[in-house]
């Protein structure tokens, strides 16, 4: 059966960039990046923006299977935007007590940058993607169709919030149980949930909610 968009499917992947990978939920590859990691499995919604739209769009139409995907740059991790290299005071790090060293990188106000020179009271630092500009590859296995609506919603969930959720299921609405201090921030994608899935959100509150973070 053709892959739609709006359909979740569960994929292996391996990404590379100049013949080295860079991420991937294989074991054998996983193990270049990290010997400690363990894979995960990858499901998403197709034409949802979960995973890079040069992927979804190869992927739209084809069947399960292996596939190998060549991205330019405006496929994959969009260009280098000089713009994005730019002079930060060094006090701004002071201020939250990090030494900015070439090399390093950083999180500042949500986004991520990588350190290029300091000198004197200035720090050059680069926020474009560490992969703009580049050509990159994927292998790719499509391993299903994901058909349970209970495997969707918890890749949406894990998507969208890095956590899970409990949650329960009727033919009306999808009901989740989060902390006070989570319920607005889910509320706010009760539109997204409902376009996916046709279902309302409701939100319970529950005390000593600890959802476990994916990492």
């Amino acid at each position: 059966m053709e892959l739609q968009k709006k359909d979740f499917i569960e994929i292996e992947f391996t990404g590379k960039v100049d013949n080295n990978v860079f991420d991937s939920n294989i074991k054998e590859d996983l193990k270049i990046l990290n010997p400690q990691a363990n894979p995960k499995p990858l499901i998403f919604c197709l034409g949802e923006g979960m995973f890079l739209k040069g992927i979804d769009d190869f992927l739209i139409g084809k069947e399960a299977g292996r596939y190998h995907v060549e991205l330019t740059p405006d496929k994959a991790f969009g260009p280098r935007i000089p713009e994005f290299v730019q002079k930060i005071p060094i006090k701004v790090f002071q201020g939250q007590n990090v030494n900015p060293v070439p090399g390093a990188v950083f999180n500042l106000d949500g986004r991520i940058a990588k350190i290029i020179t300091v000198s004197g009271g200035r720090v050059i630092a680069d926020f474009n993607n560490p992969l703009a500009g580049k050509n990159v590859s994927y292998d790719i296995n499509v391993l299903r169709k994901v058909d349970d609506i209970n495997e969707k919603i918890k890749a949406m969930m894990l998507f969208l919030f890095r956590k899970e959720f409990n949650f329960s299921v009727d033919d009306k609405k999808i009901t989740v149980e989060v902390s006070k201090e989570m319920s607005k921030f889910v509320e706010m994608f009760g539109e997204k949930f409902k376009e996916i899935f046709g279902l309302e959100v409701e939100v319970k509150e529950i005390a000593g909610n600890s959802p476990k973070t994916e990492q």
